[in-house]
């Protein structure tokens, strides 16, 4: 608590008499005592965020090939996430290829069209080495906010760059699918 310390205050010799002066000393220690025991009680009734995290469904995997779902080619919306956050995307195995980015009026406006065309279309994300992190956490977001159930992460791979680049015509491609 505060303590008050008196010191002598007199004059010499019968002068003149002064004031005594006063000294305030204020103990601190019960103050940091109340903070703290604030700041913990804070601590803990408050509520933390909890992760915002997507649910992830994976296929169980079939080991016969003969038991496996075929999907018609004209079925297949392919996205390819590319550098500086383009995306290309086709259907099936044919150009022409087309261009967007992950806009409302982007991705989003090209997944639902597809989905109103054809109600069985199946989405195969395809990230290149150059697309960032973030684009894969972008599509998947795309994915949850259009309602896509069938959607499946594949990788990139050379005939994509073929048809991309228009390297080799289609007849190949198509053939050289499974």
């Amino acid at each position: 608590m505060a303590e008050v310390q008196q010191q002598g205050g007199g004059g010499k010799d019968g002068g003149k008499v002064r004031a005594k002066k006063q000294s305030t000393k204020i103990d601190m220690t019960p103050m940091v005592d109340l903070a703290f025991l604030l700041l913990t009680f804070f601590i803990l009734t408050t509520t933390f965020n909890k992760p915002k995290t997507m649910e992830v469904n994976m296929p169980d995997k079939v080991d016969n090939p003969d038991q496996q779902t075929k999907i018609n080619e004209r079925d297949i919306l392919n996205l390819v996430l590319a550098e500086d956050d383009k995306i290309f995307w086709w259907i099936g195995l044919e150009p022409p290829i087309n261009e967007t980015n992950y806009s409302a009026n982007g991705v989003r406006r090209v997944v639902l069209e597809q989905m109103q065309a054809n109600p069985k279309i199946m989405v195969l994300i395809k990230p290149k080495d150059e697309a960032r992190y973030e684009n894969m956490v972008n599509i998947l977001d795309e994915m949850e906010i259009t309602n896509m159930q069938r959607y499946a992460i594949v990788d990139y791979s050379p005939d994509d760059e073929a048809i991309i680049t228009g390297n080799i015509p289609v007849e190949e491609v198509v053939q050289e699918a499974p």
